[in-house]
């Protein structure tokens, strides 16, 4: 006999509940039964824990209560009170079932097995104490090694000051230099790798406990490439192997090859990939390239990766080796594709950009009794409406006629920022939510917010539309 159906109460709004209802009637009756529970308000997300407590009873038999996701109130405490557990659900009705992990998996970017060296490609004309403000802003961002990258015929007399002063902070470091006499120097600092060294300056290796990232004499030739790595196999010594990953058009294809045939010939040894000639020398929007080459990583268990950040459209390179490398990860330990596992690799466009049909944004307006617009975004374009009007368009700009606002310049500020953020979305097939910024993945910093509090009143307080009509 199977397990009974797990009991679940969802707590909501009167303009969300019949949205909320159409989704739950989705849910498979075998895992879920379900109680929804109107809150006695008319947006969801305006309620407050202490409404909730006051308006809100909860059935006998209840395993598990989900409010709204933008329901600013503190779980824990409605746990204590109802004696249920409660948790936030997600931002939009739609997205329920992934959150009920109805989409085949849980969604856990926690883990991942890839150790990423950040180069700081200047670093003999920056000051140790330069160098350590950048180390550490990269630490912060996602980096694991802090690369000290060597220039040609520029010397780098406090390389070993500054190796130093970074082991000193807590991070790991290594040395990437054509000079001999700079890898030794910062291995005697106390560096932890060196990058890099062929069977011609293969003896450094065994003056150092340094750990040596191993490379071909020339990118094409393998042979010299396998030769340091049986030398330091026979020595028993840790070492990194990076068959070189080169530029589109020069040799990129070959290249891949090359990586290929040496996790075939030596499945158990560690490597490393460069991802710069890539990221930086193709001019196209970085995060796909990397999730592309973060995907190469994982198939053949590369569980190292030098990146750098010269070009200005590869500005958010440590974040997105930081998110690919998570969903890789995730996917792999699923043994799946590399998908439903997030937003993050996504900065221009939404999988599912649409999350209210015209019809159901028809329906909501029609309910609308006050003056307040509200702003939505859905397969025909933009929808702005009040008791008054109802306006659908693609043009944030021509709505102006149509709206009351021309002596309040408040309130038409406001709407001219949120209209243009609502036509970026619609154009780009991105998902909008009325006053929340757009999600651009890892292309920008999260902003951190307190779930259990309501917002700072906006800049434009005095004649501000309404929230979003949201669940």
């Amino acid at each position: 006999m199977g397990a009974m159906p797990e009991h679940l109460a969802f707590i909501t709004g009167r303009l969300a509940k019949p949205r909320l209802e159409r989704i739950v009637e989705t849910l498979p009756r075998d895992r879920y039964t379900w109680t929804i529970l109107d809150a006695g308000v008319k947006v969801a997300a305006l309620m407050t824990e202490e409404i909730i407590r006051r308006r809100v009873t909860v059935p006998a038999g209840v395993s598990r209560i989900i409010l709204p996701g933008r329901c600013r109130a503190d779980t824990a405490a409605l746990a204590a009170f109802f004696g249920v557990p409660v948790e936030r659900g997600p931002d939009e009705i739609v997205d329920l079932p992934a959150h009920l992990g109805l989409a085949g998996r849980a969604l856990d970017l926690s883990r991942h097995d890839l150790r990423i060296f950040s180069e700081i490609v200047d670093a003999p004309r920056l000051t140790p104490d330069q160098i350590l403000v950048r180390a550490q802003d990269l630490a912060r961002r996602g980096a694991d090694v802090i690369d000290l990258g060597g220039l040609p015929d520029t010397p780098f007399p406090h390389l070993e000051e500054t190796v130093r002063l970074l082991k000193g902070a807590g991070l790991a470091v290594s040395v990437d230099s054509f000079s001999r006499d700079e890898l030794a120097r910062g291995a005697r600092a106390g560096a932890d790798y060196l990058l890099s060294l062929n069977e011609d300056t293969l003896d450094l290796a065994f003056e150092t406990d340094a750990v040596p990232v191993l490379v071909p004499v020339r990118p094409d030739d393998l042979a010299s490439l396998e030769r340091a790595i049986a030398r330091m196999e026979r020595a028993g010594r840790p070492f990194l192997a990076d068959p070189i990953l080169e530029p589109i058009h020069f040799g990129f294809s070959a290249s891949l090859v090359r990586y290929h045939e040496i996790r075939r010939r030596h499945p158990g040894i560690a490597m490393m990939m460069g991802t710069g000639n890539l990221t930086e020398l193709t001019e196209a929007d970085s995060v796909g390239v990397t999730a592309l080459l973060l995907g190469i990583c994982s198939e053949l268990a590369i569980g190292n990766v030098l990146i750098v950040q010269v070009s200005n459209h590869t500005r958010r390179t440590v974040e997105e080796h930081d998110a690919a490398r998570r969903v890789m990860y995730a996917a792999k330990a699923d043994g799946a594709l590399p998908k439903g596992y997030g937003r993050q690799l996504l900065g221009l466009h939404d999988k599912r950009p649409y999350v209210q049909t015209p019809d159901e944004i028809a329906a909501l307006a029609a309910e609308v009794r006050d003056p307040n617009y509200r702003v939505a975004v859905a397969e025909d374009g933009v929808h702005v409406y009040n008791r008054a009007i109802h306006r659908v368009g693609t043009d944030a700009m021509a709505f102006f006629p149509a709206l009351d606002v021309a002596q309040d310049g408040a309130h038409a500020f406001y709407l001219g920022g949120e209209l243009t953020k609502a036509e970026l979305a619609w154009r780009l097939g991105k998902r909008y939510v009325q006053d929340e910024p757009l999600d651009w993945g890892c292309a920008v910093d999260a902003v951190a917010e307190d779930t259990t509090r309501f917002k700072e009143a906006g800049h434009t307080r005095g004649g501000k539309a309404a929230p979003a009509e949201t669940e």
